[in-house]
Order: C-alpha cells, then structure tokens, then sequence
C-alpha cells in the first residue's frame, strides 16, 4: 500500500466538509508534510453527499480505495453508514450524532433507519460518537461544527494539535477565529474520551 494516513471526511452540502479538509491539508502544510485531497460534491447544494479524501505522506493517488481509511468523520449519521466500507479494518469512526434524512424519506413514503438502528449497526466499529451540532452552539455558533469534528478527531490522527489549531485559525473567517479555537478545544476534549 501507499504508507499514507487516510482520512475520509463525508458529510451533507453545506455542513463544511470541504473547509475541514482544507484544515487538515493546511494543517499537513504546517508540519512539512506531503498531502494530496480530492473531493466530490456533485449535488451537494440540493443536500446531496459531499467527500473529502485526505492521504497524508502517501506515494499514490489521492482518491482513498474501499477497506483503507484509518478514519473516518462524518458529519451525519446516514452519511456514516453509507460510507463506512471505506474505513480499513482497525480504523476508527468519528461520527456526529445528527440524523438528515434524504427528501425522497418524505416524498416517496420510505421508512428510514431510526437514529438509534444506526448507532447500533456503527457498534461494530472503533466509534466516538460526538454531539458536535450542541457543542458547536455551547461554542458560540452552529456552523462551527466541522471544527468540532476536527478536534474529536485529532486525537487519532498524525498530526500535532497546534498544527490543526493554527490551520483552523488561517482558515476559518477572522470573525469567527475565537469560536472555533473554542470548538477545536471542545470536540478534542471529547474525542480524548473515546
């Protein structure tokens, strides 16, 4: 295989999937790192499925193959099933306890999973299960729930915490630095008890 770390971030348009993969390559660029990403977002504005796949001191490709992501974040619970052939065995899930259900749940009558029948089919993999939507708002804002994500996450990841914290503040919008330092802080307080 490549030797790379794998990241796979999977999430709904608009919940911040691309900027967190743009954290973490930063965050690679900081440290001196070779990174390479790739994202697909192709219906992401109507709530289609966005992922970033993020392969840090990889010889290869960017795209992460099935069966070979060391971690997996997902922004929301679905996305984590959908997804979670991705994650190598051995890997870890860092997922949002957030449901969205797709419109065709309420246009086409279907009955989706509840929250709790996807929590218990994730129990078969290394799981941390974050509010990050709560402690994103505890924070000072709802959007900064990626960066929530990212900091439960780091704890499991080859890269130095002030490295993520300094790519969190080169990127997020200067407005919102101090809210997101408190967001990082936060989810890396989480995810240091799973």
């Amino acid at each position: 295989m490549s030797g790379s770390f794998d990241i796979l971030i999977i999430g709904i348009g608009g919940q911040g999937t691309i900027l967190a993969s743009n954290i973490l390559g930063e965050a690679c660029l900081i440290e001196g790192r070779h990174v390479k990403g790739a994202e697909t977002h192709g219906m992401a504005q109507r709530g289609g499925s966005v992922e970033s796949h993020i392969r840090i001191d990889g010889q290869f490709g960017p795209l992460i193959p099935p069966g070979q992501a060391d971690l997996l974040i997902s922004f929301d619970l679905l996305e984590a099933i959908r997804y979670s052939h991705y994650l190598k065995k051995g890997g870890k899930m860092v997922v949002n306890k957030h449901l969205v259900l797709p419109t065709s749940v309420y246009t086409q009558n279907l009955v989706a999973p509840t929250e709790n029948e996807i929590i218990a089919a994730l129990k078969k993999y290394a799981l941390c299960l974050p509010d990050a939507d709560k402690m994103a708002e505890d924070a000072g804002s709802p959007l900064s729930q990626n960066v929530v994500m990212l900091g439960a996450a780091s704890k499991s990841m080859p890269l130095k915490p002030e490295s993520l914290l300094l790519a969190v503040k080169n990127l997020v919008p200067k407005k919102t630095v101090e809210i997101n330092v408190k967001a990082f802080e936060t989810g890396r307080e989480f995810g240091g008890t799973c």
